[in-house]
């Protein structure tokens, strides 16, 4: 069971922050802070009809609480005073063709605010994904990231995520290259 976890940031005007499992009462502040990384993300030119469909299709909050009702999803969030910060939503037991281990868990999201990135708060969400992942008995973790998000290809390169190849994000007809990266988080116990 995730225990609540505090971090003390290095950036001293940086609040210090609480990892921990989310639960229903997140799921509308998830819901909404999904959307605005998604389109501050994928949507640096503005915004056309194809994603705003897609934006307000995978993170309403009524999809965002049956994803969380889900019994091998978890979501964590990080939060200070009160507020999230960024999520991490994983599931459990997922497979892809390009990850080489029988049971492993995919890293749907992991999303922080702008204003509270390169403070540690990523590194420490992927952290706790990966002892989450370790805890419900899977070997790796894996995850995509759009190519076109340099800063998320850099950032997973940095926590020793070996890229796997290439993957289609496909909606509305429209293709988005992403790379996949796995990383191996423990072996079962037994």
């Amino acid at each position: 069971m995730m225990k609540s976890l505090t971090i003390n940031t290095e950036n001293k005007s940086s609040p210090e922050f609480t990892i921990r499992k989310a639960t229903f009462d997140d799921a509308i502040c998830i819901s909404v802070l999904g959307m605005q990384i998604f389109l501050d993300t994928y949507a640096p030119e503005g915004m056309r009809l194809s994603l705003a469909e897609e934006v307000l299709h995978n993170f309403s909050p009524p999809l965002i609480a049956e994803i969380m009702a889900k019994p091998d999803t978890t979501f964590i969030v990080a939060e200070a005073n009160e507020h999230i910060l960024g999520f991490a939503q994983m599931s459990a037991h997922a497979k892809h063709e390009l990850v080489p281990f029988a049971d492993a868990t995919e890293l749907n999201r992991l999303y922080i605010h702008e204003k509270f990135t390169r403070r540690g708060l990523g590194r420490q969400l992927l952290h706790q994904a990966e002892k989450t992942a370790v805890e419900n008995g899977t070997t790796a973790l894996w995850l995509t990231a759009w190519v076109g998000n340099a800063r998320a290809l850099a950032f997973y390169s940095s926590q020793s995520y070996e890229e796997a190849g290439s993957t289609l994000y496909t909606f509305q007809d429209e293709h988005y290259e992403n790379r996949l990266f796995v990383k191996r988080c423990g072996l079962r116990a037994g």
